[in-house]
Formats: C-alpha cells, structure tokens, sequence
C-alpha cells in the first residue's frame, strides 16, 4: 500500500476545481472533505491547501509577495513594486500582502516563498557597518 503525498493531493484537488463554477466546487469541496476524513487526513488540510495555493499560483501565472514595511507604502511605490517583482520572478501578476511592523524605521522587507529581499535601512547600516570593520 503506498502513502499519497499532500503535494499529490493538492495537486488533484486543483485538477479537480479548475474551471468549475462556484456550485461545483462547493459540491466537490463536501466530496473532498468527506475522501480526506474517510483517508485520516483532515489534520493535514491546512497544509493541502497551502500546497494547492502554491500550485495555482504557478500555473497561474502569479506570486504572492509579503510585504513589510514601516508605514503604509503609497500608490505609485506599490506599482513600481508589483512592476520590478513581475519582471524579477517572470510572472503575469503579482499579489500583495502588506503588514506594517513598528519596529522598521525606514525601507521594506519582500518575502516571497522562501526568498527574503531586505531593503531596511537597518540591513543597510548593519552591512556598511559590516564593510567597514573588514576594510579595517
């Protein structure tokens, strides 16, 4: 008997809903919550369907970008964000999650999966502090 991976899972699921309406999802939403208490696997949801969004992401053409900054970020700096991501990663769209920390005083940090671009300024003091020590 072989195990079914969540990625297998996920994967199928996607499958299964894309293009459907919303009546048909809802239906095949009830028929696949019923397959996964049947298989023991409602404890492991939360990670099917971050899986299943990671994939409709990709074959969609879409990232999800989390975005923290100090302040709110204005329009046109948004854009320009949504614009330079879109062309770093190759995608068609680009979907924002913005959270304000208090504890940034100027700049942004970018995550996106498992990639960190920190534009803090406090990243850019600790590195030219950094370059100044070795040019010591």
């Amino acid at each position: 008997m072989s195990t079914i991976s969540n990625n297998n899972i996920a994967r199928a699921i996607y499958l299964k809903i894309k293009g459907k309406d919303q009546r048909e999802q809802a239906t095949l939403f009830l028929k696949i919550i019923q397959f996964l208490a049947r298989k023991r696997l409602l404890t492991k949801a939360s990670d099917i369907l971050a899986r299943m969004s990671k994939i409709a992401n990709e074959e969609e053409g879409r990232v999800v970008a989390r975005v923290s900054s100090g302040k709110i970020l204005d329009e046109k700096t948004m854009l320009q964000l949504k614009q330079s991501l879109a062309s770093r990663y190759r995608v068609k769209e680009i979907d924002l999650l913005f959270k304000t920390d208090e504890k940034l005083i100027g700049g942004f940090k970018i995550e996106v999966g498992d990639e960190v671009i920190d534009l803090t300024i406090k990243n850019k003091i600790r590195k030219l502090q950094e370059y100044l020590i070795k040019g010591v």
